[in-house]
């Protein structure tokens, strides 16, 4: 693959490494995509008196005044809003299916949503969308404007951009420019999501791939559908959005290295040994 300067020059190739010649598993992806929403779904549930705080009374007893036996009505828990000697203005109360009642099988809150992967598929997912990522008919079916000359390299230079403005310049540059505008326009949600601190609909666009702790991290983080991650911090929602593989992704040369030196995401990891 090529490897282009933040000018667009050609500096010379680099050999992808093995994480990138996986076979596309479009099952493995999915997997471990469900298994990271699981785990960030907050619990949620009705407070357990929710629709028991009434005075309503079912009695079991025939002979009981206050019952509703005898008078041809159904059997529900009712509350006594009035009374006249023995009469009594009942209303339905309690029971699912009564105005204010409780609900029959209401959210619980101890419900447990997290969800376990293995290891090696999580890897071998991670592994498969690095695959698909490299292969421009995938990308552009999923709808990215790609440069003519991708898929490339670029080299280490981009992870000293500190200007927000200095990153879009250099993106154009390299041929971005379509997939920058269509990133750009957001749309408004349709439901009650407006309300709830989720307006807006962002497009997911180009995908930054970075060695390590850069200042590229903060100046491209206000570029809208524009992510930046680190080499070591990836993950299928990240290479993958929606389970949906093929996302154009851009890495730096000393990430394919550290790809290639410390073998991530393969069943051989290199650890690192402290030096005292």
């Amino acid at each position: 693959m090529k490897i282009l300067t933040i000018d667009k020059v050609n500096k010379g190739e680099i050999k992808l490494p093995s994480q990138f010649k996986e076979d596309i598993r479009p099952d493995l992806i999915k997997k471990a995509f469900q298994v990271i929403q699981n785990n960030k779904r907050q619990r949620y549930g009705a407070t357990p008196m929710a629709g028991k705080m009434v005075s309503a009374e079912l009695s079991r007893r025939r002979h009981k005044y206050r019952g509703s036996y005898g008078f041809g009505i159904s059997r529900v828990p009712r509350k006594i809003m009035s009374r006249r000697g023995t009469r009594m203005n009942w209303v339905g109360a309690f029971a699912p299916g009564t105005v204010g009642g409780r609900r029959a099988h209401p959210p619980k809150a101890g419900k447990v949503w997290k969800q376990k992967i293995n290891t090696k598929e999580r890897r071998k997912a991670i592994r498969s969308a690095l695959s698909a990522n490299v292969v421009d008919k995938l990308i552009e079916k999923r709808g990215h404007r790609l440069p003519l000359n991708f898929p490339f390299v670029v080299d280490g230079k981009l992870e000293e951009l500190e200007k927000t403005k200095q990153v879009k310049d250099t993106l154009n540059k390299l041929g971005f420019g379509e997939e920058l505008e269509r990133t750009s326009e957001r749309k408004i949600r349709a439901g009650k999501g407006k309300v709830r601190g989720r307006k807006y609909i962002q497009k997911k666009g180009l995908l930054i791939v970075v060695s390590g702790n850069c200042k590229l991290l903060k100046a491209a983080m206000n570029i809208p559908g524009v992510d930046v991650a680190r080499v070591d911090k990836l993950n299928v929602e990240l290479l993958a959005p929606g389970a949906d593989y093929g996302r154009l992704t851009l890495f730096s040369e000393d990430a394919i290295k550290r790809l290639e030196t410390e073998k991530l995401y393969t069943d051989e990891i290199v650890k690192e040994v402290k030096k005292e």
